[in-house]
């Protein structure tokens, strides 16, 4: 879980793994994530780009970029949310993610909303 606040934007990520669709033995782990993103400013804004960085457990970092998320660049009133489901195969049992939204305010103005890292983790391979 991590739940992040940057310039009154909120993000909360739900990660979870999905056995079924994972094959260990070919060193496949499939895991989904759960984010919300809410304003809990006083300005609208729009969501222009994602920025992850993604972590495995050997330490392989794959850094991914890209317009809006699911194919939108939602716009937020105060007090709006959007929620989306996306997913994130790994090599390894356990990995980790964080990154940014690329914000822009109605002003003009664009800042990142930041998103703290969160574990992807294959819970029958936790000690």
């Amino acid at each position: 879980m991590s739940n992040t606040f940057t310039r009154g934007i909120r993000v909360r990520v739900s990660p979870k793994y999905h056995a079924e669709r994972s094959d260990p033995v070919q060193k496949y782990w499939f895991f989904s994530y759960t984010i919300q993103i809410s304003n809990e400013g006083t300005e609208q804004v729009q969501l222009l780009s994602r920025h992850w960085v993604i972590t495995d457990s050997t330490g392989k970092v794959e850094e991914v970029r890209g317009p809006g998320v699911v194919g939108e660049t939602p716009i937020l009133g105060p007090g709006e949310s959007f929620i989306y489901t996306s997913f994130c195969p790994l090599p390894t049992s356990l990995g980790s993610m964080h990154g940014s939204f690329q914000m822009k305010s109605w002003k003009g103005d664009t800042f990142d909303a930041d998103i703290q890292p969160f574990v992807l983790e294959d819970p029958s391979t936790v000690n």
